[in-house]
């Protein structure tokens, strides 16, 4: 480490490691530093790799198609034919997203870990990144510690972050008109989950499927976000929930309660009729796992001064599922395409970085401010109202293209209006239709992201001011 590198990747969770990766195979010298255990790569806290670990077939088909590599046992563990989104009477369900996988998330970490050294990635563990160098308002490298509390300093000609939600590369980076350093609470949530053996109490394709991850969509049991059951291989479960606080302040209030995300995690395992017997399956210390999550649009801008960012570092989950790693597979290849090409043609400025803008908006970002405004929806409606909505508001087909960010006509708006009981009803089906117009109007927003950075500060306005719109009009209303 006391030479000087091409690249630097800090972390080596899913989007780091293959940066590094992808890095590494098309001709760059790459660090890829991880504060965790050579055994433990990525490991996301002391709980483990807290995640859902469910990811679409699609993005394992993008990692497979760009590194030219295979995925299979054990790091996929189990394949499910797709979601199901689940009304909190459980009377409607909702499929999307397609076939996937759920993981073993440290297996996973390890294969990528290891794919980025057979790429020729050197890796070193046990070093905790604390900050960039920066020189100039440029950054130049990294700096941390390791061992007994020592020091360490390392350069780079870029500096690829991926240190996730609370990354200290990009809140410490120099004040500047590209990197948003900080991210709102109104824009994150709390998520907790356990990964359990059980014994089937009863069979209901409500509570558990073996074919297909489960949502619950329910504010009484998960306010401001959703409960999960996805399938694991034999008789086990990741379950979980996600929860934003102000809807879970309220709820508390309106109901006299007091509970907190890991009570309300303990209720939802109780409230599942099907999960019965249940024992902690604490292999790799991840049986349980609390982590926060954005459930926002990207970052306006992921790149800076020799500098780029991947996966939770710039808030790239999506805002509806809080899933984060198919865009933590695309970003990170993605990255490290645009990271070796960079440094190639010795030019890491971010006018040389800013195609990772534009490919990454293309390959992913660009529907997920239309998302975050229909998850800002979502969140002003109580049970009933999602209950009643997702029966007579909607078809299925327009809700699975609305779960995919694409914006349906709704043909029938005005049918519906007619059909529907109650001025609560008709209220909240013109709050609908205000949202599936304001996400048409971003996703046109992003169809037209800047190509250069001289454009960025009128389009970022732009999107800032649709956005506190949506946030003025809807506001959380779990009960």
């Amino acid at each position: 480490m006391e030479q000087r590198y091409d690249i630097i990747v800090a972390g080596s969770g899913i989007s780091g490691s293959l940066a590094a990766a992808s890095a590494a195979k098309n001709g760059a010298k790459v660090l890829l530093l991880d504060r965790n255990s050579e055994e433990e790569p990525g490991k996301k806290t002391n709980w483990g790799w807290v995640c859902g670990d469910a990811v679409a077939k699609s993005h394992i088909e993008f990692a497979q198609k760009e590194l030219g590599v295979s995925f299979g046992e054990p790091e996929l563990n189990l394949p499910v034919k797709g979601v199901v989104a689940l009304s909190p009477n459980l009377k409607n369900r909702i499929q999307f997203d397609g076939e996937g996988y759920v993981l073993d998330r440290p297996k996973f970490a390890k294969k990528l870990r290891d794919l980025a050294i057979k790429f020729g990635a050197e890796y070193v563990s046990g070093h905790e990144v604390e900050g960039p160098i920066v020189e100039n308002d440029k950054v130049i490298g990294v700096f941390g510690k390791h061992g007994n509390n020592e020091t360490f300093k390392v350069y780079a000609n870029l500096v690829i972050d991926s240190l996730g939600i609370a990354s200290v590369l990009r809140r410490r980076l120099p004040a500047n008109d590209y990197i948003q350093k900080d991210i709102s609470t109104d824009d994150i949530e709390s998520t907790g989950r356990y990964i359990v053996d059980f014994k089937a109490a009863k069979e209901d394709t409500s509570y558990y499927d073996r074919e297909f991850a489960l949502i619950h969509l329910n504010q009484q049991l998960a306010p401001g976000g959703y409960g999960w059951v996805f399938p694991k291989k034999g008789m086990k479960v990741n379950v979980g929930i996600g929860i934003e606080k102000h809807s879970l302040e309220l709820r508390n209030s309106k109901m006299g309660l007091n509970d907190t995300l890991h009570s309300l995690i303990d209720k939802y395992v109780e409230w599942n009729p099907v999960l019965k017997e249940i024992s902690m399956d604490n292999e790799h210390n991840n049986a349980k796992g609390y982590w926060s999550v954005t459930v926002r649009r990207q970052l306006p801008s992921l790149v800076y001064e020799n500098y780029l960012g991947t996966g939770d570092s710039m808030a790239m989950p999506n805002p509806i599922s809080a899933g984060g790693i198919g865009p933590a597979i695309i970003s990170g290849i993605l990255a490290g395409q645009t990271a070796s090409k960079a440094v190639a043609n010795k030019n890491t400025s971010i006018d040389s970085l800013w195609e990772y803008n534009l490919n990454f908006n293309k390959a992913y970002g660009s529907k997920m401010a239309g998302l975050e405004v229909f998850r800002i929806f979502l969140q002003s409606m109580n049970n009933d109202r999602i209950d009643y909505g997702m029966e007579h508001f909607i078809t299925k087909d327009e809700a699975v293209e609305l779960s995919y960010g694409n914006v349906p006509e709704l043909s029938l708006a005005s049918a519906f209006t007619k059909l529907l009981s109650g001025v609560q009803n008709i209220s909240a089906f013109k709050d609908l239709m205000y949202a599936v117009g304001k996400m048409k109007k971003l996703n046109e927003i992003y169809g037209k992201y800047p190509a250069d950075k001289s454009a960025l500060p009128a389009w970022r306005a732009i999107v800032d001011a649709e956005m506190k719109d949506a946030k003025e009009r809807f506001k959380v209303n779990p009960i």
